[in-house]
């Protein structure tokens, strides 16, 4: 327990900007009107790629005991994957509505 204190204590400001980033996303995604979110996926897709590579390299420079950094590069992986792979598909949706009918 002594440990995890002084891992939150030492990372105090990392945890705040982490939360203030969660809430400035989530309050500027709400206001993005419907017209315009095919072009923005593609740059959160561009983004999630760039998450995606990182948490790749955060695996690969984590020693083999540090569960910590090996459980958050591999969620840093699956959830940037997630995000990909849906923003694709919605683009793909997207993009269907565009085509002439045969």
């Amino acid at each position: 327990m002594e440990n995890i204190l002084h891992f939150l204590d030492e990372q105090l400001i990392m945890i705040y900007l982490l939360l203030f980033t969660i809430i400035l996303g989530f309050e500027i995604i709400a206001k993005v009107p419907t017209i315009l979110h095919t072009p923005l996926m593609s740059g959160a897709n561009a983004i999630s790629g760039v998450v995606i590579i990182g948490a790749i390299i955060l695996i690969r420079q984590a020693a083999p005991d540090d569960y910590v950094t090996l459980s958050i590069g591999t969620l840093g992986v699956i959830l940037g994957m997630i995000n990909v792979v849906g923003g694709f598909a919605v683009t793909d949706r997207m993009m269907e509505m565009f085509k002439k009918k045969k």
